[in-house]
C-alpha cells in the first residue's frame, strides 16, 4: 500500500535547490522531513506541488521569490555609524536586531564597512531570487499524535527539544 502525501503524514524528501543559472544552493547532504499540512514546515508552494504525490515521485518546481524568501526590499537595507557596533566586526557577520515596535527579531548582515560606517541588510541572503527545487519522495508515513499535537516531526531528522 503506498501512502499519498495528506494532510498529516510526515514526509521524507531527497532534495537539491539551485538558482535560475543552476548554482547550487543547497545540495540537500540531508533530506528533508517535514510535516505536511500547513505547518509551515516547507514553502507553502511547495507543500501545494507535493501534495497527492507518492514515495519515487520526482519533481522540478520553480519557485518565485515571492514564494520563497520574498522580494528584495531596498528598505532594509541601513547605514549606520561604526561606533554602533563591537570592534571586532567584518563583513558577512549576522546579527538579532528587535524592530523598532520590540515585535519581532529581525536578522541582519553586513554587507560593508567603510569610512566610519556600517551597511547592514535585513533581507534574507535569497531574497529575490528564485529557486529551482528538484525534489524526490523518498517515504511517507502518517504523523504520530505527539507529532500532531508540537506541529512538527520528531526521530531522524525532525526536531529535538
Amino acid at each position: 500500500m503506498h501512502m499519498e502525501i495528506v494532510k498529516n503524514s510526515v514526509v521524507t524528501l531527497n532534495y537539491t535547490v539551485v538558482d535560475p543559472d543552476g548554482n547550487m544552493i543547497d545540495d540537500g547532504q540531508q533530506p528533508l522531513v517535514y510535516l505536511h499540512g500547513g505547518y509551515d514546515g516547507i514553502f507553502p508552494a511547495l507543500e501545494e506541488a507535493l501534495h497527492g504525490k507518492k514515495v519515487g515521485d520526482q519533481l522540478k518546481i520553480k519557485l518565485q521569490p515571492e514564494d520563497a524568501f520574498g522580494d528584495y526590499d531596498e528598505e532594509l537595507v541601513l547605514v549606520e555609524e561604526v561606533g554602533q557596533f563591537p570592534d571586532n566586526i567584518e563583513v558577512g557577520m549576522s546579527f538579532e536586531r528587535v524592530s523598532d515596535d520590540g515585535e519581532e527579531e529581525m536578522i541582519y548582515r553586513i554587507t560593508d564597512i567603510a569610512e566610519g560606517k556600517v551597511v547592514v541588510d535585513g533581507n534574507h541572503p535569497l531574497a529575490g531570487t528564485a529557486l529551482v527545487f528538484d525534489v524526490t519522495v523518498a517515504g511517507v508515513r502518517p504523523a504520530t499524535a505527539e507529532e500532531l499535537s508540537h506541529g512538527h516531526v520528531h526521530g531522524a531528522g525532525g526536531h529535538h527539544h
